[in-house]
């Protein structure tokens, strides 16, 4: 007989997936539209996506929160290991190919869980002080952040580093460091920026120059013609000539949010922003909910902070408030890496929250076959 856990159905967060599952129908609309054998590999992620959320939905964290440290060390060796064996695309070497299956993986997108995850793990078994994290732990925690950020850097991948980077020192800012730190911080970035800046490839200077100048990229450009033509209420699907004409550069991925706009004018992008605003403010409110649980809070706080990057960022590089860099829009761009892992990390929270109240779980009853 099949039974579903009761825990489940009562402490499961109902509101997360019913603010994902209309930006996830949004995207393969759109992305249906713009390309047909886009929109079936899409399908593939999506599915992929739905088994990797029960995965870690059913399993039993913690009884296994042991194997966390591993799981960051495993990841950071394969990043290591991008530098040796990696396969190089587009002048960037960022993927390892599978033997035998022709099958590529991205490293950097897998860190994504094991680092939110190892972070829950050293702040659970050492937790802020009253004043917050003095520099002793500060700098403990720094390494774990500051290891895979020069790594990914090195492939090179600096949006997705500065993400992290920004990811793991978010987090430390909303569990607690002492304000001192970040003063001393502020201080010694502003005074070797211009080191920072000349130590950068030659690609990402010209992106940096390009988004300080009076004349936008080509790429920015023809995504602001694209929003702009969009108006307030959007065009046809015949008629949005930036997309279907090609002159919009990667469409459904990077500049998704302009396509967006195209098609469904200023009040669609109104209404993508507010589901993900909405979706944002409902994880950091989760917060107070698990305010006895610092595990659970810096999944919670890193997971939230990393949606509200990734939003910001790519909406602010589609219209020219920020340097273009790879960063999707969660749950919209096309593409398989960063669904699969948002699924991923939505699974590891929606179980910290059905089993937040049973710290004796030892095993997955969630679904009982008798």
């Amino acid at each position: 007989m099949f039974h579903i856990d009761r825990r489940i159905l009562t402490h499961f967060d109902f509101l997360i997936p019913i603010l994902v599952i209309p930006i996830v129908a949004i995207s393969y609309y759109l992305i249906s539209e713009a390309s047909t054998m886009l929109a079936n590999k899409q399908l593939v992620y999506f599915t992929v996506g739905i088994i990797v959320f029960f995965i870690f939905l059913l399993t039993p964290l913690k009884k296994i929160e042991w194997l966390i440290p591993l799981f960051y060390w495993t990841t950071i060796l394969l990043l290591i290991s991008v530098e040796f064996f990696g396969i190089a695309k587009l002048g960037a070497r960022r993927w390892l190919e599978i033997p035998f299956v022709h099958f590529t993986i991205q490293p950097s997108e897998i860190f994504k869980p094991a680092f939110m995850l190892m972070l829950a793990y050293l702040i659970k078994h050492n937790p802020p002080e009253e004043n917050g994290y003095g520099w002793k732990a500060f700098m403990k925690l720094s390494f774990y952040i500051l290891l895979p950020f020069i790594l990914i850097v090195k492939e090179p991948d600096l949006g997705t580093a500065l993400i992290l980077l920004l990811l793991g020192y978010g987090t430390l800012f909303i569990i607690g460091v002492n304000p001192k730190i970040w003063i001393t911080l502020a201080l010694l970035i502003g005074i070797s920026s211009p080191l920072l800046y000349n130590n950068l490839h030659d690609y990402q200077k010209k992106r940096i120059t390009d988004f300080v100048s009076e004349s936008p990229s080509y790429h920015v450009k023809q995504s602001i013609i694209a929003i702009g033509s969009g108006g307030l209420s959007g065009k046809d699907k015949d008629e949005a000539t930036q997309t279907h004409y090609k002159f919009l550069p990667i469409a459904t991925s990077d500049f998704i949010f302009a396509y967006t706009v195209e098609r469904f004018g200023f009040g669609g992008a109104l209404g993508l922003i507010a589901l993900y605003a909405l979706l944002i403010v409902h994880l950091m409110t989760l917060n107070f909910k698990l305010s006895d649980d610092p595990f659970a809070k810096v999944i919670t706080s890193s997971i939230s902070l990393l949606i509200f990057f990734y939003m910001s960022i790519n909406i602010a590089m589609t219209i020219g408030l920020a340097p273009v860099v790879g960063v999707p829009l969660p749950f919209f761009s096309y593409g398989g890496s960063s669904f699969i892992t948002f699924f991923a990390l939505f699974g590891i929270l929606e179980n910290l929250l059905v089993f937040r109240f049973d710290p004796t779980y030892r095993s997955i009853r969630g679904l009982k076959l008798f």
